[in-house]
């Protein structure tokens, strides 16, 4: 514990990766990364810069002296120079040709790039067990009925199984999006104050070819092999709203999936993991509260409203740039992907863990199986010889005698009213038979079969798996 606020994403929630991912060591050493490849490539192009110096910069990427850069940028009000000043005191040799010919957001903006793309990656990976781990489990129950709803209202059966393929759905759309923003992430290279690289026109006398090879060399230098066609000072904010809106679609797909399974939990069908020394309430010894599917829910909400941050921000870049998004976008963006993992982590540990109860399933199937059944009930009645419109004025009103019953706290006697209207034509004999749950979930193990086949090229080598997660 400390006497200063942490956030609860950083302490509680996230992961190591993650936390390390946006932590000022990362961050800054990749500004000192940047700095060094710009240094070689524009020796490499002929600028008077020595291997010598390189060598130096490069020697000194990670020994970052805060206290030093804090005092500095007090004094300057500018953390990027500030940089510089703490970087060329440790390699004096190369002071004078640190940040040559580039602007702030040419160490900001490309080593903002390279975090996102590489947080995406790494989320890219962690969404993949959880489609993993709902792929195992919808095939091993593809073939168990359970009651569906609609309007969370008694419906058709369909199968537990088939159920998780539409949590799988969401969960492939989300991949499928990261796949494009990955895409589509470019980067910014040493384009100038307004994005025109009129300092390097200066620099290589008007050789327009060698700055274009710069950027290249630099961009590579960084696993990219492509910049952004023309920008300003800064990449485009759009690129951000991108981002955010792919992490809020995440969140959106887990909290439909966590949302369910505190429904089902509620009835007991399905239950997210419970450990055996855990307390699911202060007061209420008996209780099991779907506490990670609930902070799922919770996670989610932030991080769908955090997404909102970028398109506001990418909407008043004015004119070749505005300074307005810094202060949002050091928080929104780093929270944004610390959130985002934090619900995949719980997705994760959820989906590993998901514990069915059969029988509390088969009773609740059963209970609303007679309701289901009826219009093969009428079918068979009709085959006996009863009119159409008739049978199905039966059905109607015992239907709502058995509905009146059940209210009334009884158990559903549809059948049981139906074997005594002797215009029906059916015992009830006869009608229990027809009453198999098998018979009403349609295509379900198919359609299971078919998804898995769908999803199996993303997760062929993917590992089932629960993460360690902070209760």
């Amino acid at each position: 514990m400390t006497s200063q606020y942490v956030s609860p994403l950083s302490s509680r929630y996230s992961s190591e990766y993650m936390r390390h991912l946006f932590s000022s060591d990362m961050r800054y050493q990749t500004w000192r990364k940047l700095w060094v490849s710009l240094a070689k490539a524009e020796m490499e192009l002929g600028l008077p810069i020595t291997q010598e110096q390189v060598d130096e910069l490069q020697a000194h990427i990670e020994d970052i002296d805060y206290e030093c850069v804090a005092k500095r940028e007090k004094e300057v009000r500018h953390d990027v120079m500030a940089h510089v000043y703490a970087y060329g005191k440790v390699a004096p040799s190369a002071a004078g040709i640190i940040h040559l010919g580039a602007t702030s957001c040419y160490v900001t903006d490309n080593a903002d790039l390279v975090i996102y793309r590489d947080g995406l990656r790494y989320l890219r990976k962690e969404l993949l067990v959880v489609i993993s781990n709902l792929a195992q489990f919808a095939e091993k129950y593809k073939a168990m009925p359970t009651l569906g709803y609609t309007h969370y209202q008694p419906a058709q059966l369909v199968t537990v199984g088939k159920r998780a393929t539409l949590w799988m759905q969401d969960f492939l759309g989300d991949l499928e999006e990261i796949d494009f923003v990955l895409d589509q992430i470019k980067f910014l290279g040493c384009r100038g104050t307004t994005g025109t690289e009129a300092s390097f026109m200066e620099l290589f006398d008007g050789n327009a070819e060698k700055i274009d090879e710069m950027n290249r060399k630099i961009a590579a230098d960084f696993g990219f092999d492509k910049c952004f066609h023309v920008c300003g000072q800064t990449y485009p904010r759009k690129m951000d709203s991108r981002i955010l809106n792919c992490l809020s679609s995440v969140a959106q797909s887990c909290y439909r999936m966590a949302n369910d399974i505190r429904l089902l939990q509620h009835d007991r069908q399905v239950e997210e993991p419970f450990e055996k020394n855990q307390i699911g309430s202060s007061a209420m010894a008996y209780k099991r509260n779907p506490m990670r599917s609930e902070r799922i829910c919770s996670l989610a909400r932030y991080l769908m409203s955090d997404a909102s941050n970028a398109s506001m921000t990418a909407s008043v870049q004015w004119l070749e740039r505005t300074l307005d998004d810094s202060a949002n976008r050091r928080i929104s963006m780093p929270e944004g992907f610390l959130c985002a993992d934090a619900i995949i982590r719980l997705a994760q540990n959820v989906t590993d863990g998901l514990h069915v109860n059969p029988k509390v399933i088969e009773r609740t199937v059963n209970e609303y199986l007679p309701f289901i059944a009826t219009e093969n009930l009428m079918m068979e009645a009709v085959k006996k010889g009863g009119d159409r419109q008739e049978i199905h004025e039966i059905i109607r009103t015992c239907s709502m005698k058995a509905t009146e019953e059940m209210k009334n706290g009884g158990s559903c006697n549809l059948l049981e009213l139906l074997s005594q209207v002797e215009e029906f034509g059916l015992t009830y004999e006869e009608m229990a038979e027809l009453l198999s749950a098998e018979k009403y979930i349609g295509r379900c193990s198919e359609q299971v079969d078919a998804f898995i086949q769908v999803v199996k090229p993303y997760i062929e080598g993917v590992e089932s798996n629960s993460a360690e997660i902070n209760l």
